[in-house]
């Protein structure tokens, strides 16, 4: 959508009208539709001329960083944004709640708002509308922090919700406290003992899940409101703006938001209380994925960030995978976040601002006066089934990741149910950063806190952000095996590792013999039948390597036969085989309902099912002479011939085991007409599409098209007698959170070349397991079933 541009006309119209437009929302809805043509801002006059002013206005209005924002109107006032010229530049009307936000305004002085009531003109006093090169004076950090809760002020004059937790027993005079904030949307500055609530429930035999305190942060949130206290740190509770008590409205990390964290972080570390001035970040899932934003702005306080259980990009990796919409998961956790946003006291609104509010807190109950301009998140997608970069691209982590400079210690799973494997396609991003370390793994969501890695996480904290040498308290170590029930759906996990530094005594050695770990660590077989039993979270074996991608893997091709024959020599002629994608002869779920149906669990009842008659093709290696070992993203290399202009394929990437069994190893999709790929990233075992309407193609009739699905990364060890199987079908099925809207319906033909059609892995040459095959079920988000032949043999 355009925006609507007014005659002089209009304007005074407008100004003497009150009330004339009822949808008032042009700036708002064009900002949302992701148009090139959306900026608004002066143009040196060339607009009409708006009456001057004859009253100051009794509503307020500030600039943000390429916004504009109004609080205090009253419902349906019609509002003029206008430039230092006089100029006006959009108009508005104010909602329920007397609030209106313009966006995509172009950064500069002299702007007003302006309203009429037919007699006399109201304009507020000039402001400036901010770009992302503004650095705010010093002064604005100059707001002292005390233990608990606290409202502070950010550079565009909204005001956040911080929450101040100290290590048990502590007060601020005991300081300073090597520090952490974690910057979350979820329930985090609620005022609530977390940790004490918890250590309380896991004494009497209860989980975290059950404490229901409205003023209790949310269990996502734990790193801060009981991990970081029970390690010794200062830990800054971060309300994203338009959730909680913050005030502002809630937009998925945009520009305002994520210089938000630019100002929490310099505002911290000016606290006397705080060791050395220097901040780190910590935080997963959210609050991890939020991290990236804030440290690609570079504020020059900020020590560390060490985030867990990410994604890199909004579109492809979680929202859109292979431009297909993720229905399930994404969706959902979308509308959630909209619920959230909901002013509180009203229904959906975040339990612990809805208690504050009716409590009387006047911060809180001013906070929610911008919540009815957060916008449909669900529909702009809606709108926006292709990439579009100017909505797209400051919204995804990886944007920001090649500028950040500072020590990154990231965790993430292979088969995370919620934000997806996407993720280490962003790990080069970080190449110029000599201090990166990464470890990751198969399993889940919440695996990111397992002992293998939380032990790891902690020391690297110590190092970066408090400058001492690592250490566990008791505490830790005592609570640890009940907590990581409670957090894990009741799975049992190995102890946490002891600390690797007891005999330094220097933190400067400490740090140069922790920068000898390798930049990525990679876990395997996590669950697979340790001392703690099947589905435990307990890696049994690990690797490290020094890039990523790993410079070793080698590119190695496995072409599609007849038969469903899967071999490293392509076979001669050029065969066909066939199938009609129709999602609905498979659960859209792997998982449904509670208790086993939780992926975190240690074995969840998964429900996958075979590729159904008809519906799909298979292809399978003969059984392996060595083992068979990958480290990265793979790509299936289809010549295909569809009977329809577009369809939809799933691709999945399995293990046939001698016994019988066939395991889960990763997944890929891709809409057809979105398979052009990128010249300038895509590489043999990883086909990197762009997604841009303008590179839309249908598939021609009648024809053969190379289709190139990308199949997220993943490091896994094939053993010596299993068979590498790939299966194509429509989408779902094989994902335990994640659903797909569609095209396919039961009646899309589509036909693969074979012969010419090939997966290409990224195997590592003479690489090993490190140990024996782990029973099916065990390893962690790995389903099992036994193995049932497509109806192509394969």
């Amino acid at each position: 959508m355009k925006i609507r541009r007014f005659t002089a006309c209009t304007a005074t119209l407008l100004l003497f009208a009150t009330g004339c437009f009822s949808d008032g929302h042009v700036a708002k809805n064009s900002a949302a539709s992701g148009t090139d043509g959306g900026t608004i801002g002066t143009d040196g006059g060339g607009g009409p001329k708006v009456p001057d002013v004859t009253k100051e206005a009794t509503f307020k209005a500030g600039g943000s960083i390429g916004q504009v924002w109004v609080t205090d109107a009253n419902e349906g006032d019609a509002l003029l944004l206008v430039d230092k010229n006089g100029t006006e530049i959009d108009h508005g009307t104010a909602d329920r709640l007397g609030s209106f936000i313009w966006r995509d305004v172009t950064p500069g002085d002299g702007y007003t708002v302006r309203h009429s009531d037919g007699t006399d003109v109201f304009g507020t006093p000039e402001f400036k509308v901010l770009s992302q090169t503004d650095v705010p004076d010093s002064s604005l950090y100059d707001q002292p922090l005390v233990q608990g809760t606290n409202y502070v002020k950010m550079r565009d004059g909204i005001e956040l919700a911080v929450t101040v937790r100290l290590p048990p027993g502590k007060t601020l005079a005991d300081g300073p406290f090597p520090t952490v904030i974690e910057d979350s949307g979820y329930q985090i500055a609620a005022p609530g003992d977390l940790l004490s609530a918890a250590i309380a429930a896991v004494g009497s035999g209860q989980g975290v899940d059950t404490l229901t305190d409205p003023l209790l942060p949310s269990t996502s949130t734990a790193v801060s409101s009981l991990i970081l206290p029970l390690l010794g740190y200062a830990s800054i509770a971060m309300q994203m703006r338009g959730s909680g008590c913050s005030g502002g409205d809630f937009q998925l990390f945009d520009v305002p938001t994520t210089y938000d964290g630019y100002d929490v972080v310099e505002i911290v570390a000016k606290q006397s209380w705080v060791k050395g001035h220097k901040v780190g970040l910590a935080g997963i899932s959210f609050s991890g994925i939020s991290q990236f934003f804030v440290a690609g702005t570079k504020p020059p306080h900020l020590a560390a960030i060490a985030p867990m259980s990410v994604t890199d990009d909004i579109y492809i990796a979680t929202g859109f995978p292979g431009g297909i919409f993720n229905n399930g998961f994404a969706a959902s956790w979308l509308e959630e976040r909209q619920q959230n946003a909901h002013p509180a006291p009203e229904d959906g609104a975040q339990p612990y601002a809805i208690e504050l509010v009716k409590q009387g807190d006047q911060h809180c109950i001013d906070n929610q006066k911008l919540r009815l301009q957060t916008q449909d998140i669900n529909q702009i997608l809606a709108d926006n089934p292709f990439r579009v970069p100017k909505l797209v691209d400051q919204r995804c982590a990886s944007t920001w990741a090649d500028k950040i400079d500072v020590p990154v210690f990231l965790v993430g799973q292979f088969h995370d149910e919620q934000t997806g494997g996407h993720f280490p396609e962003m790990i080069s991003k970080l190449d110029k950063n000599p201090d990166v370390w990464v470890s990751m793994q198969n399993g889940v969501h919440a695996d990111s806190l397992g002992p293998a890695t939380i032990s790891r996480w902690a020391e690297f904290l110590d190092l970066f952000v408090a400058d001492r040498i690592p250490s566990f308290p008791a505490t830790v170590t005592a609570l640890s095996g009940e907590l990581y029930k409670a957090i894990a759906a009741g799975s049992s996990a190995m102890a946490v590792p002891p600390t690797r530094f007891d005999s330094f005594t220097d933190p400067a050695l400490a740090r140069t013999e922790f920068r000898k770990d390798p930049r990525v660590r990679l876990l395997f077989d996590s669950g697979g039948g340790g001392d703690k039993g099947l589905g435990a979270l307990q890696p049994l074996w690990e690797l490290g390597f020094d890039a990523w991608p790993v410079k070793e893997a080698v590119a190695t091709s496995y072409y599609l036969g007849d038969a469903g024959a899967l071999t490293t020599t392509a076979p001669s002629g050029a065969s066909e085989v066939k199938y009609t994608g129709d999602p609905s002869k498979r659960p859209a779920q792997t998982l449904t309902g509670t208790g086993t149906g939780d992926p975190w669990a240690a074995l969840p009842a998964y429900d996958w099912q075979p590729v159904a008659a008809g519906a799909g093709v298979g292809f399978s290696t003969p059984p392996l002479a060595e083992d068979v070992l990958i480290v990265g993203p793979s790509s299936l290399d289809l010549q295909l011939k569809s009977s329809k202009t577009d369809t939809d394929l799933q691709v999945t990437l399995t293990d046939v085991r001698p016994d019988g069994q066939e395991m889960y190893v990763q997944n890929g999709w891709i809409r057809a007409s979105h398979r052009t790929v990128d010249a300038t990233q895509a590489t043999a075992t990883d086909p990197v599409q762009l997604h841009l309407l303008a590179d839309k193609k249908d598939m021609p009739a009648g024809a053969f098209e190379t289709v190139r699905v990308q199949i997220y990364p993943v490091a896994y060890a094939f053993r010596a007698g299993s068979k590498i199987r790939v299966t194509v079908q429509a989408p779902g099925g094989d994902r335990p959170r994640w659903t797909f809207d569609t095209i396919e319906d039961g009646t899309i033909e589509n036909t693969i070349q074979l012969g010419t059609s090939k997966l290409v892995l990224p195997v590592v040459p003479g690489g090993k397991a490190g140990g024996k095959l782990p029973p099916c079920p065990s390893n962690r988000g790995q389903p099992c079933r036994a193995f049932t032949p497509a109806s192509n043999g394969g």
